[in-house]
């Protein structure tokens, strides 16, 4: 994709985590590196850009950061995923909701001209309808991640409509990606199960063979989320955040798509406390809405994703990269 013409300069907050890594290269060819900064609490090196070490919950310093680089949009990807947030529930949502704050009252204060913030399908819960899930529905989550999305997406669309901060959002499924660790999150089994498949044919699953969850690959989930904070601001239609969707597995589907590949490939089940809250989120996600208001397109299905990965970790793993 060329390269787009674009005044503002842009923070990725998180950007050494796994959505960050991937979405600092995609804003980068989008927008030229000149234009796109990285920070991070433990900051990793990145190719052709500035990174700066930042806890985002000290706002001054955030301040400090935005005024020194000019910034005027944000992507705040700092966050304790679920099966960690359950670990440490205080940590967890302080982080998460004090994090969000500092960067929406900047935005409040005119500092900043747009904010886009993840949610999470944790934001439903055990009487969300789990099949075809839509965009408004129940929303009762059970555990401190999906609580404190919810509060997020509540709260996102507040300063939108009391203080008219262009703040945008997705409720990502879960994410698999090969340019970086899993993140503690309940979904990262479909992550860790392509690295145990190439270096020992063999994977232990913490959820049961026929745990189905709505599922994207990297390329589109930086695809939607580029795409979003592109969009005209009429188009952006829902403030609090758009379901987005692609396609929905269970472990035990997911392994048939690697043995197709790697015919030695075994896996186990040992389910454990993640199985509790992957019971609780939904199985196939409606994104109808996000098709509809601006044109939401996914590029890759299980067969797709698979292969991708395979071939991406394989030549990662030739080259002694993973460990």
């Amino acid at each position: 994709m060329p390269i787009m013409t674009n005044k503002a300069n842009i923070l990725v907050i998180g950007s050494s985590g796994q959505i960050g890594t991937e979405l600092v290269k995609g804003l980068k060819a989008r927008y030229g590196n000149d234009k796109v900064f990285a920070a991070d609490i433990k900051p990793q090196p990145i190719d052709d850009g500035v990174v700066e070490q930042l806890d985002v919950l000290d706002k001054e310093g955030l301040f400090a950061l935005i005024k020194k680089h000019e910034i005027k949009e944000v992507y705040l990807l700092a966050a304790l995923l679920s099966a960690t947030a359950e670990n440490k529930p205080l940590k967890a949502w302080e982080l998460n909701m004090d994090g969000l704050f500092n960067v929406l009252e900047l935005a409040r204060e005119g500092h900043l001209t747009k904010v886009f913030w993840p949610s999470s399908i944790a934001v439903f819960g055990p009487t969300t309808p789990r099949i075809n899930t839509p965009q408004t529905t129940v929303m009762e989550p059970s555990t401190v991640y999906g609580i404190s999305k919810q509060a997020g997406e509540r709260w996102c669309e507040y300063y939108h409509k009391r203080y008219n901060v262009d703040v945008r959002s997705i409720r990502y499924p879960g994410l698999i990606g090969y340019q970086s660790e899993p993140g503690g999150g309940t979904t990262d089994y479909a992550v860790h199960i392509f690295h145990e498949a190439l270096e020992n044919g063999t994977y232990t699953s913490f959820l049961g063979a026929e745990t189905r969850l709505p599922m994207m690959y990297m390329p589109d989930a930086i695809k939607a989320t580029i795409d979003l904070m592109a969009a005209p601001s009429e188009q952006v239609k829902m403030r609090s955040s758009y379901n987005l969707a692609a396609m929905s597995f269970t472990p035990e589907e997911l392994a048939a798509e690697i043995r197709k590949h790697i015919p030695e490939f075994r896996i186990s089940y040992a389910p454990d406390f993640r199985q509790q809250i992957a019971d609780s989120w939904p199985a196939v996600i409606d994104d109808s809405v996000a098709r509809a208001d601006w044109g939401w397109k996914h590029s890759f299905g299980l067969a797709e994703m698979t292969n991708d990965m395979l071939v991406h970790l394989g030549k990662k793993n030739k080259a002694g990269v993973l460990s």
